[in-house]
């Protein structure tokens, strides 16, 4: 019988450890409590979220474009649709900023069959 209780002890020990752990890895969010007499705009949050995630797509296309200052040695001038430069399978655009010359990431473009060796 006293091995019972102790068995019982042990294992509601284990289920609210148990509990606890699932607890913690269920966290869903952030969740809000409103009063009901507080004036709320649902279409506000959905417009809020839209922008969010708009942002969030904006910053992550950001970081896919690589500008370089100085080309790599090898890069082979591209004249068609308009000048670019093709380096080792990654093509970039000249782009005057700031009084200085700046190269920007771009797809492959145009015809690659009539390089201007630079």
């Amino acid at each position: 019988m006293r091995f019972f209780k102790t068995l019982g002890k042990t294992s509601l020990a284990f289920f609210t450890l148990g509990v606890l752990c699932l607890s913690a890895l269920s966290y869903a969010g952030q969740v809000v409590v409103r009063k009901s007499s507080e004036p709320f705009d649902a279409f506000a949050v959905r417009d809020q979220v839209l922008r969010d995630h708009q942002w969030q797509e904006a910053l992550r296309m950001q970081q896919q474009i690589q500008i370089l200052q100085a080309l790599p040695t090898g890069c082979i001038l591209l004249a068609r649709p308009y000048a670019y430069y093709s380096c080792h399978g990654l093509f970039y655009r000249p782009y005057q900023y700031q009084n200085r010359d700046v190269y920007i990431q771009v797809d492959a473009v145009g015809d690659q069959a009539d390089p201007v060796i630079k």
